[in-house]
């Protein structure tokens, strides 16, 4: 019987985040999202020669989402693999690793109208210039449903779970069910609320993961909070990842019940810091800065907005 491609975790920093990172030891060896443009560097590469193994062997780079702790160091490890490894990410998170400006656009189509910071843009843009390490084109752009072989008898499915953002997707490991799933699953998010584009598409996501993969393990991208303000790991198993799942959908019903009051009442500008969605910070009692970026407030209460509008 074929022994299941071993997993490690391979956590990096960035400021108080950390960065979920994971290699899988297959016969064509993968990392899973590549945090900063100093991760490869600093991290992955000693890290396997650690495991004993290099990084030059690096064969796919499979990118959960688009965003830059996660796509930012792939034009790094991608050169360290002597360019050999093929980069894969969804079609609709494409433009993020094709562009840095992309990665503007986004800030400014949305959450930027309510941070209303007029060093908002250049603040950014300075951001993709220090943290994303360079910008390519993918090798392998995905739709949702392919499966790639990783050599031998190892491979991995790819399910399409939108919702943090319109192209994240889920990695599973056929065979042994082991889930990465980058910021698809969110708890309680990394500052105390969680954060998604497209709130129908990241509860049917949240459900699909449930129901239907229903993980052995399940790899997160942050160490998210639970209601209860104590970190998960992200390295779950069986049990924890049900919970974790189970507690995500349970905090965007409550966030959708809040919003969709929000919305019905007429939006009002105040002098809050949480304005027009003051409502929905007071009821959860959330007084997080939400100007800190990603700015997962903004973020997740302009989703329902649009979902209303739409």
């Amino acid at each position: 019987m074929t022994q299941p491609a071993s997993i490690h975790p391979l956590p990096a920093r960035w400021g108080d985040f950390t960065l979920g990172s994971y290699f899988i030891a297959a016969p064509e060896p993968a990392i899973v999202d590549t945090g900063i443009a100093s991760t490869p560097a600093e991290v992955i590469a000693p890290r396997l020669e650690e495991l004993g193994h290099r990084v030059e062997d690096v064969r796919w780079i499979l990118l959960t989402h688009g965003h830059i702790d996660h796509v930012g160091g792939a034009h790094a490890l991608w050169e360290l693999t002597g360019r050999r490894a093929q980069v894969v990410i969804h079609e609709a998170d494409a433009p993020f690793l094709r562009s840095r400006r992309a990665h503007v656009d986004e800030y400014v189509g949305g959450r930027q109208r309510y941070l209303r910071d007029p060093n908002g843009v250049a603040q950014l843009t300075r951001a993709t210039e220090a943290v994303i390490s360079g910008e390519m084109e993918p090798s392998v752009v995905l739709t949702g449903g392919e499966t790639l072989s990783l050599g031998g008898e190892v491979s991995v499915s790819v399910h399409h779970v939108p919702g943090h953002t319109a192209g994240a997707v889920a990695y599973v490991v056929d065979g042994s069910n082991d889930v990465f799933v980058g910021d698809a699953v969110e708890i309680n998010g990394g500052n105390g609320f969680p954060t998604y584009e497209d709130p129908v598409g990241y509860r049917a996501g949240l459900e699909h993961l449930r129901d239907v993969v229903r993980p052995n393990r399940m790899f997160l991208g942050h160490p998210f909070v639970g209601r209860d303000g104590v970190p998960y790991s992200i390295e779950l198993d069986r049990e924890a990842a049900q919970r974790a799942l189970q507690e995500s959908l349970d905090i965007e019903a409550r966030i959708a019940g809040l919003a969709a009051r929000c919305l019905a009442d007429g939006l009002q500008e105040t002098d809050s810091v949480y304005s027009p969605f003051a409502l929905v910070a007071e009821e959860l009692g959330y007084e997080r800065d939400p100007s800190l970026e990603p700015s997962p407030f903004f973020t997740t209460l302009h989703g329902y907005r649009q979902a209303a509008r739409a």
